[in-house]
């Protein structure tokens, strides 16, 4: 009897460790999968703002060649907004393939920034041509650069929704404990760098 109780103990302090790892195995997994799917969203969530600001780009160059032919002597200012155009287009580069990355999105947050900079003193400027305010072309790109802008800042929330969601998960404890050792890393919003300009740039032809 004796030898049969300290048998059964022994199984019980055997099999107590066994399945306390067990359990804690399969929460770490529960965790480990949650923060890659809620990776996975804001990922997804920063492909849709790729596709406008590429669309954005492409609409730039176009708008800069209308108003070349009636601002021949705001060059500076044209040429301003041509390089912004080129730094943005060169940041969102880089952010599309690692998002969420803070040095990444810093760089497109500044660079998109200075964009927008670039296009309101453009269209600050524009006021002072009424041919160029009654161009037809204009009108249709202004159309389309605001419709853009508006749907650039729908993506940007819906991206900084699924971030905020991520990094919370991340940071909460025992969540925090698996992330480190995963290797997860806190994700970056995407906002401009000053509130002036977080407003799309007002056109009024």
């Amino acid at each position: 009897m004796p030898v049969i109780l300290a048998l059964s103990s022994l199984a019980t302090i055997l099999i107590v460790p066994g399945v306390v790892a067990v359990l804690l195995l399969l929460y770490a997994v529960g965790v480990y999968n949650s923060l890659v799917t809620l990776r996975n969203r804001f990922k997804n969530a920063f492909s849709q703002i790729d596709v406008q600001l590429k669309r954005r780009y492409d609409l730039i160059p176009n708008l800069v060649e209308s108003a070349k032919g009636y601002m021949r002597h705001e060059r500076e200012t044209l040429e301003a907004v041509i390089k912004a155009r080129n730094s943005a287009l060169t940041a969102s580069q880089r952010a599309v393939i690692t998002p969420g990355d803070p040095a990444a999105m810093s760089s497109l947050n500044l660079a998109e920034s200075q964009l927008s900079g670039a296009l309101g003193r453009l269209f600050a400027l524009a006021e002072a041509y009424p041919d160029l305010k009654a161009n037809q072309n204009m009108l249709a790109l202004q159309e389309e650069l605001t419709s853009t802008e508006n749907k650039v800042a729908f993506a940007r929330q819906a991206f900084n929704d699924a971030v905020t969601a991520y990094n919370t998960g991340l940071e909460k404890f025992p969540n925090n404990l698996v992330a480190g050792m995963a290797g997860f890393a806190p994700a970056q919003l995407f906002e401009t760098e000053s509130p002036k300009e977080r407003e799309a740039p007002r056109v009024s032809f």
